[in-house]
């Protein structure tokens, strides 16, 4: 019968990765004029429709929904403001 062969590394295997920093202006311009989910530090997100941003990254939406663990928590009519130091993470909503 033959034995399985069996392969014993000397030193641990690691796996590098390269990382690009990327410009997240550009993301924010295509997003421009869409959906999107701007999800906040503490968990809070907002959808709504991106109007504008500034050089800070401040997020400009329009007819925003309040969102928390997924559930809807209610509407927020016209413009509404999220400074930039308060967001987590921007994404296009579905």
């Amino acid at each position: 019968m033959d034995r399985p062969q069996v392969i014993v590394r000397k030193r641990p295997l690691y796996i590098q990765q390269a990382v690009t920093p990327l410009n997240p202006k550009p993301f924010l311009a295509k997003l421009v004029g869409q959906n999107v989910f701007v999800t906040l530090k503490w968990g809070m997100e907002y959808k709504g429709f991106l109007k504008s941003f500034d050089s800070y990254m401040n997020i400009e939406l329009e007819n925003a929904e309040e969102w928390e663990n997924g559930v809807m928590k209610g509407t927020l009519g016209g413009t509404i403001l999220i400074r930039c130091n308060n967001v987590l993470h921007i994404r296009a909503a579905e």
